[in-house]
């Protein structure tokens, strides 16, 4: 027998969410084939297999939480070996030790909980759509009566898991009260409290604390550790925009036909690259052993996701076109929505660009996404009063602020660094050469 393993699909990956398996008990698989998805911090990725053989248990119940790196997730039958019992043959002791694994928490990846009765089919709720829900907790709900259309999910994306059904009323349907607390995020059970704020004597009751996932915990631990080991400080600067808006039209309409169209972000991107070519002081990031002098602008670009950020890369970004940019950023943005980026999609990047412009936010300083020595937030382009050969007239203005590492980018290289972005920005033809 084989132990199929929790892969660690990235560096600093520690544990994961089983978010869906493609196999089941009894399946031949063979080396290549797609047997799950796993859920990172970052990004829910694919899981394929390295072996040939039949699938003879599942470790861990879709909707586990919390699984280790290197945690046993499944078992493969090797080549020639004898089959593997099924659930209902296996001895008395394993039967017990079942139990005992099924009454664990979901975090501990029961090892029974696949090879038991196949949990019921996922029900659909009034309108017709898929309510998500663990298989485990589908086989709680069968066995106790739970109507889990009455149940609001607490695991990713919604999704129930074993905690929220256990201790949920029993019955096809609920009273009123019991829909209503459901819907409030108590799925029958005891809210969860959050003791720093109720030393803080904020009551009980008065809030709904959601849990926060592996995303939005990491996001949090990078980010502190990133504010208070990092010396950050902002530059700021006015960019005038008009050329590049009447530019973007031009270039956009003759891009129509083939169905590319092309954002500010995406000339922001093209060229902050050609700045850091232009000044490679600021494309360096700082290490222990050194400043890392990268040979090419890797340009990560933050994209908002549903519970956190993730920040994608056109790698070479120097090297490419507008319309390659486009149509990357697009491809990027749209997969790390759907949390389906690689993990080389996402790591590595040199330099970072954050764009709340289309939020109306005018100008803002963001955190440095560690290792990068620098990352570029780009505001709002809006009409303001500027002075032209003496006279007040209108042009559209974008702020932009650099926040550099002190280790690695001083003032006086931020600002050079500035003084190659602006021509190119306000000028964009000299990036289409």
């Amino acid at each position: 027998m084989t132990d199929i393993l929790m892969p660690a699909l990235s560096p600093t990956m520690e544990e994961g969410v089983m978010a869906k398996w493609h196999v089941k008990v009894g399946d031949v698989v063979s080396a290549g084939d797609v047997i799950a998805e796993i859920e990172t911090d970052k990004a829910t990725m694919e899981v394929e297999a390295v072996d040939e053989g039949e699938i003879t248990d599942i470790l861990v119940a879709e909707g586990t939480e919390g699984v280790k790196v290197n945690t046993p997730i499944a078992r493969l039958k090797d080549e020639g070996a004898a089959a593997a019992p099924k659930a209902a043959e296996k001895p008395a002791a394993k039967a017990e030790e079942a139990q005992k694994a099924e009454a664990a928490p979901v975090a501990e990846a029961p090892k029974a909980a696949a090879a038991a009765a196949p949990a019921p089919a996922a029900p659909k709720s009034e309108n017709g759509e898929r309510i998500f829900s663990s298989p485990l907790a589908r086989r709680i709900a069968a066995q106790n009566g739970v109507d889990l259309k009455s149940i609001k999910g607490t695991g990713p994306h919604g999704r129930i898991v074993k905690r929220d059904v256990e201790g949920a009323p029993k019955g096809a349907a609920q009273s009123a009260a019991s829909t209503a607390t459901a819907a409030a995020g108590t799925s029958g059970i005891e809210p969860r409290k959050a003791q720093s704020l109720a030393q803080m004597g904020i009551p009980d009751g008065s809030y709904d604390l959601i849990p926060l996932d592996g995303m939005k915990k990491a996001v949090a631990r990078r980010m502190v550790d990133s504010i208070q080991n990092v010396p950050h400080f902002p530059l700021f600067i006015d960019c005038e925009i008009d050329q590049l808006m009447a530019v973007r039209a031009k270039v956009n309409k003759m891009l129509e036909p083939q169905g590319i169209k092309v954002s500010v972000n995406d000339f922001v991107i093209k060229a902050a690259a050609l700045a850091l070519k232009m000044v490679p002081e600021a494309n360096a990031s700082y290490t222990p052993e050194g400043i890392a002098m990268h040979h090419n602008a890797d340009v990560s670009m933050a994209v908002a996701i549903d519970g956190g950020l993730i920040t994608p890369i056109i790698k070479k970004a120097e090297t490419k076109g507008l319309a390659q940019i486009a149509t990357e950023s697009k491809d990027l943005a749209k997969r790390a929505r759907e949390r389906k980026l690689k993990p080389e999609e996402f790591q590595g990047g040199t330099f970072s660009v954050s764009n709340l412009g289309m939020f109306g936010i005018k100008q803002f300083t963001s955190i440095i996404n560690e290792p990068q020595g620098c990352i570029m937030s780009v505001g709002a382009g809006e009409q303001r009063a500027v002075v032209k050969n003496g006279q007040v007239v209108a042009a559209t203005v974008m702020t932009v602020t650099l926040t550099c590492d002190h280790r690695v980018v001083d003032g006086a290289t931020g600002a050079r660094f500035l003084q190659a972005f602006k021509p190119l920005i306000e000028d964009p033809v000299a990036m289409l050469a």
